[in-house]
């Protein structure tokens, strides 16, 4: 049949081709409206196109369909482009009784699901290497093409636990479009993640359609979360600064949809570590330092002493820790289990320690760090003070105020004997630090006193006498401790005077308990020679 060239088509700027005008019309509805009667005429037209799907190339597939009578071999690596060409030129005509494109490529979409694995990475990766338009066309393929994927890694994972044979080869299938040696696929298919190096070929788009797909379909999150770390590390090798950024929001913004520990804490940490130094959204910092927050206490003093921002002079980003310390107790106290405080203010007082010598840590930030947890978390105040103890003797130009707001994160009831000893001598700390200490150990003192004036302090049954005594002993030592203490206060006169009386007065509590220890020792012996009933013994001490 002959033909002539009588249209003259412009594709997206990128060729110019000359086809048949009437050739193409009776394919195409839309050039048909576009020239009505004029497309048997003899004129010469001209069409520029700017948004043709799958640019050039396609249009050339098209035209080739128009000149082989309605022919054309439809193939994973062209289906999309014909399927939204096909709509985009309202090729619903048919000629001599020939299905029209739009038939024939409806009908390629049904066959998708007997595509092999490596047909599917192929028609996802041409449509993200084309950069085709985002049209509902070209993401019914796209969709559909996911979820055949990922439907088969659903049924692998259910089916078969076993690596052997949760490989796409138990479907008929190869592992990948890409040239990989054999030794290499041997490999992949011995691990559950044979998948991962696959899907890291496509792009951020496409990964995160496939992710959310995957959980959709209920897929193991740990596994999820291991691709998306793994898919951050391959491309980070050859990445540029604005589209780490742009990986590194999409990994962050899946992985806050997936279970919060299905992710480990070093990784996440890790995964911290680069969000930090590149220039991401304040928002996606702030999610992922969310989940880390999350399992603060989980976290180990290495985790934490992560460097200051470019262009701090403080050694340690303290802010960063501040912050994960406010996400892990946004969801209030008694969300969270009396342990896990108790780790995370071990954890503290750690960090507290090592951030204290810094000259550059002002004042304002190590209060925020030492009362950012509840009194509560603390059983005891000597690791707090030890580290205060260390930043007053860097920072020796703070003003009595700044000292002084320094020191009153202290409990001083929560400080050892110990430690108030060597409060009591500390230069460093201000006077009235020491009398609240004074204060705190006189009440422990009366609280011990009234222990040993309390019967009940002793042993209500002879076996406990000897407990009875030591604990008694113990008393007495921690009494004897703060009373020497106490002796190098000689502001305090008086107290110090109370102590040696109370010193006095346990001792001769010991005596008495002494004797009457020494009592049912005799009875006891007394009951075994008679055979005396136990219930008849008078008790003492009880």
């Amino acid at each position: 049949m002959d033909s002539f060239c009588d249209l003259e088509v412009d594709v997206n700027g990128e060729a110019v081709f000359m086809v048949d005008k009437k050739r193409i019309s009776s394919f195409s509805g839309r050039l048909s409206h576009l020239f009505g009667k004029s497309a048997s005429s003899g004129s010469s037209f001209k069409v520029i196109f700017h948004d043709f799907p799958g640019g050039a190339e396609t249009f050339e597939l098209v035209a080739r369909f128009c000149y082989n009578n309605g022919s054309i071999e439809i193939s994973p690596t062209n289906l999309s482009f014909l399927h939204s060409a096909a709509y985009f030129m309202e090729m619903s005509r048919s000629v001599s009784g020939t299905e029209n494109l739009i038939e024939l490529t409806e009908k390629s979409l049904e066959e998708i699901s007997y595509w092999t694995w490596s047909d599917l990475l192929l028609a996802l990766k041409q449509n993200q290497n084309q950069n085709m338009p985002e049209d509902v066309k070209t993401a019914s393929v796209v969709q559909k093409c996911l979820d055949t994927l990922v439907g088969r890694l659903a049924v692998a994972s259910e089916t078969s636990p076993c690596p052997s044979t949760s490989s796409p080869e138990s479907f008929g299938f190869r592992i990948s479009c890409d040239s990989r040696s054999t030794e290499s696929l041997k490999t992949s298919c011995s691990r559950a993640n044979w998948w991962f190096e696959d899907l890291s070929v496509l792009n951020q788009n496409l990964v995160e359609l496939a992710v959310k797909n995957m959980v959709s379909r209920k897929l193991d999150h740990g596994m999820i979360g291991r691709f998306l770390l793994h898919y951050q590390k391959l491309k980070f090798i050859s990445a540029q600064s604005d589209e780490k950024c742009r990986i590194i929001e999409m990994v962050v913004s899946n992985l806050c949809s997936l279970d919060h520990w299905s992710v480990s804490f070093k990784n996440l940490m890790g995964l911290l570590r680069i969000l930090l130094n590149l220039n991401v959204s304040k928002c996606t910092r702030s999610r992922l330092e969310g989940i880390i927050g999350l399992r603060m206490d989980e976290a180990t003093l290495d985790s934490l002493l992560v460097p200051s921002p470019h262009g701090m002079n403080y050694l340690y980003d303290v802010n960063l820790v501040l912050r994960l310390l406010k996400s892990f107790l946004g969801g209030g106290l008694p969300k969270v289990s009396n342990d896990r405080i108790i780790r995370v203010s071990h954890l503290l007082d750690s960090y507290l320690a090592e951030v204290a010598p810094d000259p550059c840590l002002k004042p304002s930030k190590f209060i925020a760090l030492a009362t950012a947890l509840p009194d509560s978390s603390r059983d005891s105040y000597d690791e707090m003070y030890h580290a205060m103890d260390m930043y007053l003797e860097v920072h020796t130009d703070l003003t009595e105020e700044e000292t002084f707001n320094i020191c009153s994160a202290l409990n001083y009831e929560k400080l050892s004997a110990e430690a108030c000893v060597h409060l009591s001598k500390n230069a460093k700390f201000p006077s009235s630090s020491t009398v609240q200490a004074l204060l705190s150990q006189q009440t422990k003192l009366k609280s011990l006193l009234h222990d040993a004036n309390n019967p009940k302090s002793c042993s209500s049954s002879p076996g406990t006498g000897g407990g009875a005594r030591s604990r008694k002993d113990e008393s007495s030592q921690q009494i004897v401790l703060y009373a020497g203490k106490f002796d190098v206060m000689t502001e305090n006169e008086n107290i110090r005077a109370h102590l040696q009386g109370m010193q006095c007065r346990v001792t001769e509590l010991e005596k008495v308990c002494q004797k009457m220890q020494t009592q049912v020792a005799k009875m006891m012996r007394s009951k075994s020679s008679n055979n005396m009933n136990p219930r008849s013994l008078p008790r003492f001490c009880s």
